[in-house]
């Protein structure tokens, strides 16, 4: 059954179970890219049920041949719309915590600042799976096994071409 005869279905009967046919045809796409963008299995499980329940209340507002578009549009929206949120929960009040900033301007020092970028050079120069490495693990704080399946490798070849890397970077940051 196409899209725009599953959402006639919903629109003129009422039938749920015609939306709920939807929903199996685009959750995985939508949970897929909210993924993507917010990189937590709870927040894009929550974006695409948001998605979904926007889109049930709007269905009378869709024209075309194939929800994917529409609900992607959606989704994106509600993604953005949480991180905003949360990037608003995390952020402390500097009336509610004073020694926030004191402690950030102490321990800020040039000599730190200058390190850490040595770090980001040195890292950019290593190749692209090392990076990837780099990234997943301590970016995205990935674990092993998550990384091992994402870049086909074993858990234990993962462990040591991080204890690898660590050590090249090691010894280029002292070489600097």
């Amino acid at each position: 059954m196409s899209d725009k005869e599953l959402v006639r279905e919903v629109l003129d009967s009422g039938r749920t179970k015609s939306f709920s046919t939807v929903v199996k045809r685009y959750s995985g796409m939508l949970y897929s890219k909210a993924i993507g963008v917010v990189h937590s299995k709870e927040l894009a499980a929550e974006v695409v049920q948001q998605t979904f329940i926007k889109a049930y209340a709007n269905l009378d507002s869709w024209q075309g041949e194939q929800l994917g578009p529409w609900l992607s549009m959606i989704a994106m929206h509600t993604t953005l719309n949480l991180l905003d949120k949360e990037r608003r929960r995390r952020t402390l009040s500097i009336d509610d915590h004073p020694r926030a900033v004191e402690s950030t301007t102490e321990d800020y020092s040039p000599e730190h600042e200058q390190r850490l970028q040595q770090m980001e050079n040195a890292i950019g120069r290593l190749p692209e799976t090392d990076q990837t490495l780099i990234r997943l693990h301590y970016y995205e704080h990935k674990k092993t096994d998550e990384i091992a399946k994402k870049m086909k490798l074993s858990q234990s070849n993962v462990l040591v071409k991080l204890h690898r890397i660590r050590e090249r970077l090691r010894k280029e940051m002292n070489h600097e």
